[in-house]
């Protein structure tokens, strides 16, 4: 699975970059919050519009794609995300760098859809090691974020948006000189291919329970720094933790749990889980203990799900990949939208549990629109390649590489 050409490493290292991103803003919620004065409502916006633009965005990545080439619509992405990232920093207003993070949010969606359908298509090996590959990019990306976001964020909460403008600088040379050009698609993609792509039941069940899961996933990532009230610094050692648990379980322990009782069977006991550790968080809320311990902890879960959720995506539709990427990412980023914001509401107006339990609960829908969907993933499982197949394919690239 390691042994891959420079293409795709290149597109794995700019997908770290990318992903540090999501992470990078967690610890400096509060300070902004506290500098700016503004609630955690408002602060809550800055998840809210990258994720609004990035999900709505993905509907247009196939369309760019199809008709400039992969390499060309990665690099956009990279650039635009390096001027979200660096007018974000220069702000003053909390509403001014949530408008920035909304174009970051569309730079990161012409790349995040595009990364993944080129890591598939140009790595050796099977779908699934592909995937694994991709997932170990996330993250690593996911859990190195907090802790720059705290490092930085310690010095400045402008630090961590111009520490992103300059890793970005650095991801684009690497694309453009490692990535060989791609040209347009034989057959361009149109707007309506993602809205065809979710007729079919499989991946439409999927992409809602990616959605409902998603309430839970942000929920923990966007509003828990209010409650621990702590300084950057501490925030982001707590999320990296969290990132490592993620990184590792994605790469690591989500193989060996698919192989031994299958996909949807762990995603169902894993996402009950998340729930329950979600639900210790809203009775627990008060003992900044029990939130330091559940968040570690709920990274080990969330590793899991995303690489086997992922996965079954990619297997679900028989369209394009990047088509079933696209479809998936506009319908489950919406959860990861309106959930902040939701968070950070309930905090302000009703109390500090209630956050936590409406994210249990969308994590328990989320586990019913699975158990829904189950009759339309069978064969998800089966193996793509013989382990013959794979060896052959790999000599085929060696040889060809050495030709």
């Amino acid at each position: 699975m390691w042994r891959q050409p420079k293409a795709v490493w290149a597109v794995a290292f700019a997908s770290v970059i990318a992903f540090m991103g999501i992470g990078l803003v967690d610890p400096i919620l509060k300070p902004i919050a506290d500098q700016l004065h503004a609630s955690a409502s408002q602060v809550s916006l800055l998840f809210t519009s990258y994720m609004a633009v990035m999900g709505v965005a993905m509907l247009v990545t196939g369309v760019v794609s199809s008709r400039i080439g992969a390499k060309k619509t990665l690099l956009a992405g990279l650039v635009i995300i390096i001027i979200g990232a660096g007018l974000a920093g220069s702000s003053q207003t909390v509403m001014a760098i949530v408008g920035w993070r909304a174009l970051w949010g569309l730079g990161n969606a012409l790349f995040v859809a595009t990364a993944l359908a080129t890591i598939v298509s140009s790595a050796r090996g099977s779908v699934a090691q592909a995937i694994i590959l991709y997932e170990a990019a996330l993250g690593l990306g996911i859990a190195v974020g907090p802790l720059v976001g705290g490092l930085l964020g310690g010095i400045s909460w402008r630090g961590p948006f111009f520490g992103v403008s300059v890793l970005m600088a650095i991801a684009v040379v690497v694309t453009a000189f490692a990535l060989p050009a791609t040209p347009p698609a034989a057959k361009p993609t149109s707007l309506a291919d993602p809205f065809r792509a979710l007729r079919h039941r499989g991946l439409l069940g999927v992409a809602i329970t990616a959605l409902l899961y998603n309430f839970g996933f942000f929920t923990l990532l966007a509003y828990t720094p209010f409650p621990l009230d702590m300084d950057a610094h501490r925030i982001g050692l707590i999320f990296f933790g969290w990132g490592v648990c993620l990184a590792f379980t994605s790469v690591v322990v989500a193989p060996r749990l698919q192989h031994r009782f299958g996909t949807v069977p762990t995603l169902l006991v894993n996402l009950t889980l998340l729930a329950a550790t979600l639900a210790v968080m809203a009775i627990g809320t008060d003992t900044k203990a029990v939130l330091v311990v559940c968040v570690i902890v709920a990274g080990l879960f969330l590793g899991i799900n995303n690489t086997l959720v992922t996965e079954t995506v990619m297997k679900a539709a028989p369209v394009e990949r990047g088509t079933a990427s696209a479809a998936y990412s506009f319908v489950r980023f919406l959860g990861g939208a309106l959930a902040p914001w939701l968070a950070g509401k309930l905090g302000e107006e009703v109390n500090v549990h209630v956050p936590f339990w409406v994210g249990a609960g969308g994590v328990l829908l989320a586990v019913l629109a699975l158990t829904v969907t189950r009759p339309y993933l069978r064969g998800i499982d089966a193996e793509e390649e013989t382990k013959v197949e794979e060896l052959e394919d790999e000599a085929l690239a060696v040889s060809v590489s050495e030709a």
